[in-house]
Parts: C-alpha cells; structure tokens; sequence
C-alpha cells in the first residue's frame, strides 16, 4: 500500500475504527487509527495525514474543539462522522472547520465516495494553486483580497484572515458570481460535489462560518444574503484581476 493516501481514523469505538479501517483499505487507502487527542497529535506528527474522519463525541475529548486545534496545526481536510444527527449539530461541526459531516450508522460506500470527493476537491485546489501561481486570479472587495494563487484572503490591512480550502472555493464562487443567485444546489455540486437535498445543512453551515469570517460582527449580513427558499447572493462590488 505503498503511497496510497493515508486516512487518520479517530474515533473512541474501536468496533467503528474498524470498519472504517477495512472499508477504507479495499478501496486502497492507508488508514491510520487514534481514540482520543494524544494519538491523534502523535500520529500527525508522525507520518503525512491526507484527510481525518472525526468522531464528536470522544470521551473526554470535545470533537470540536479537536477540530479547531487540528486546523491551527494543519491545512487537512475533515470529514466528520458523529452520532450527532442533528440539523444544528451538522451546521455546528461545519462552522468548526469540517469539509463533511456524516452521521452515524452510516454506510461505508458512502463514506469512501465523500472522503473522495473532499480529497478531489482539496487536491484540485493544490494542483490549480501549483499549476497556475501567485499571479493567479484575485479578487478585491470589502472585506479584502482573495488571491486564488495563493489560496489566502488578506484582510484590507493585509493580515491573513484563515479559511478552509472549502471556504476559499466558496469564497471564490461568490466573488465570481456577484449579484446572482446561487441556489444551493448550484453551491453544493461546486463545493462538496453532490447535489443538494432539503434536509442537508452542509451548504448552509459553510456559508455561516464564512460569513463570520467576512461580515462585520454583530451586524446582519452585508455581503453574503439569504434568498429565502432559494439559496444565497454575494452583493458587495467585486473586482477581479
């Protein structure tokens, strides 16, 4: 299984690592397995992780603040599988930084076709990024600076504001698309690569962490509006170049 891109499964249950374990394997990935916080530091410090699946609920350990700390450690995308069925325990662990949210029981096919289709995504953003450079496409608008070569939103003083590969591919959908509305079809086959369905929060809990990071605090949002039934519009000016 030399080079085959390896999965950190984290999960408390050992019965679920396993089935990830296997399911993950004969699909050909390299699955590596943690239980709790230290294993999971140790293993990342270990060997290169291309994605990690990620349980909520781990005992001691709070899932979501997991995920916040694996985002200030590395760039990873990640998948979340949870008991945590909820609409707004979905949008809850989308707003934490996760690519995917996946509730438990799940079906192992459906697991292994989302982890490929984050890690398409996120490799896609890579490849875009290398192939093109930093005098790729920018955009400029209130909040300041999207720089698709680099992959990073500079803020009107130019610090870096951080953002997932996910929030910068829907960043940059928005920019692209000022002043029309996306539905959230259209948003999801952009951003997670499957179509909407009425009950996936997936898009909306996306467009809220990105909201936070871009929209005045403590205001309604300015740049990124709600179209009721529909989807969303990015109305701020917008200038590509």
């Amino acid at each position: 299984m030399s080079g085959a891109p390896a999965i950190l499964v984290v999960d408390d249950d050992e019965a679920v690592r396993e089935v990830l374990r296997k399911g993950l394997e004969a699909e050909g990935f390299a699955v590596r397995e943690a239980a709790g916080k230290q294993s999971l530091l140790e293993a990342l410090d270990a060997e290169p992780i291309r994605l990690i699946t990620l349980d909520l609920g781990l005992g001691r350990d709070d899932g979501l603040s997991l995920a916040n700390e694996i985002r200030a450690r590395r760039n990873l995308p990640i998948v979340m599988i949870t008991a945590r069925g909820e609409p707004v325990d979905r949008v809850t662990g989308l707003e934490h930084g996760a690519d995917d949210y996946i509730t438990k029981p799940f079906h192992i096919r459906e697991v292994v076709l989302r982890i490929r289709t984050v890690l398409r995504h996120y490799t896609g953003l890579q490849t875009s990024a290398e192939r093109d450079g930093p005098t790729n496409v920018r955009h400029r608008f209130a909040a300041g600076v999207l720089d698709m070569g680099r992959r990073e939103l500079r803020d009107p003083a130019g610090s870096v504001l951080e953002l997932t590969d996910t929030e910068i591919r829907l960043l940059d959908l928005f920019l692209r698309c000022p002043n029309r509305v996306l539905s959230r079809d259209e948003i999801s086959l952009a951003i997670v690569g499957r179509r909407w369905e009425p009950l996936d929060r997936t898009v909306d809990g996306h467009v809220a962490r990105l909201r936070r990071k871009i929209e005045p605090p403590g205001e309604a949002p300015t740049l990124i509006k709600s179209v009721r039934g529909v989807g969303y519009v990015f109305t701020g000016d917008v200038s590509t170049g």
